[in-house]
């Protein structure tokens, strides 16, 4: 059987970097990192201090959330920085809608957004050219792991579920970041592409070994499996009548795509 690590290499190979420079990478992390911030903000000044009491994140926890809100607004601080050190003009704030109505939403959806925050890293660490751009990202990025882990045990669930993250490309990162985003300003438009979204009807729940059916029964042309990202592997499973099984093994978060093959390069991946 191929070795974990084996996985991981092959992983990262199947990276490409789309013609992304390393100021594009900043870019793009600092678009995550606006969003990120954005977010915080929003939900602290929306919910008081009581309401996430009531769900368990009080005292010192509270805190450490407020904490987790200033260190994203330190990121931005430090990406716009260093992007106009390289006399580039950083990427604005876009507009956003975020969704939660709640403490306990609010929380839930930064538990998603901190996993995807780290995967964003992870897979752009292998783009990078310069070591000092590299050096940067590697700061944020154990950062970005410790709030994943905060926010993990905040939302009740295994702050270490498994023993390695998952990497995940540019265009599925902002498949995913571009569902909270409604407008940006001129200019601070990534030119990156996200995926078409997958749609599922029966996405609550599921367990491994179970059928996901997709709501979307013309799916563009060639798709035969789906390809679940987990624990920097891949697995896939064949998509047959508009379902896919679960694979086994799965923990933690997982991000799912359909493809024409199996492989997870850009041009194979047709909805992710």
């Amino acid at each position: 059987m191929e070795s974990t690590t084996a996985k991981l290499i092959e992983r990262r190979q199947q990276m490409s970097s789309g013609g992304l420079t390393d100021i594009d990478i900043l870019q793009f992390a600092l678009t995550a990192e606006h969003l990120e911030s954005t977010f915080y903000n929003q939900g602290l000044q929306m919910f008081p201090q009581s309401d996430f009491a009531a769900i368990g994140v009080q005292g010192s926890s509270y805190s450490a959330l407020k904490m987790v809100a200033q260190t994203e607004s330190t990121h931005v601080t430090a990406l716009t920085a260093a992007i106009k050190a390289a006399g580039a003009q950083p990427v604005q704030a876009c507009q956003y809608k975020f969704g939660f109505t709640n403490a306990q939403g609010m929380v839930a959806t930064a538990n998603q957004l901190e996993a995807v925050g780290l995967s964003a890293y992870l897979g752009a660490a292998p783009l990078i050219n310069s070591s000092m751009v590299l050096s940067t990202a590697a700061t944020i990025a154990t950062v970005e792991a410790r709030h994943q882990a905060f926010l993990r045990i905040a939302a009740q669930s295994m702050p270490v579920p498994n023993a390695f993250d998952t990497p995940l490309g540019p265009r599925g990162v902002f498949t995913i970041a571009s569902a909270f985003i409604t407008s940006c300003p001129s200019g601070s438009n990534l030119n990156i592409q996200p995926f078409p979204a997958i749609q599922v009807n029966n996405a609550t729940g599921i367990k491994t070994g179970e059928s996901l059916v997709l709501q979307n029964s013309a799916m563009p042309a060639g798709a035969s499996n789906c390809g679940f990202m987990n624990q920097g592997m891949m697995m896939f499973t064949p998509l047959t009548n508009n379902a896919c099984a679960v694979p086994p093994n799965l923990s933690g978060d997982a991000y799912m795509v359909v493809t024409t093959s199996q492989s997870t390069s850009d041009s194979a991946i047709v909805a992710g």
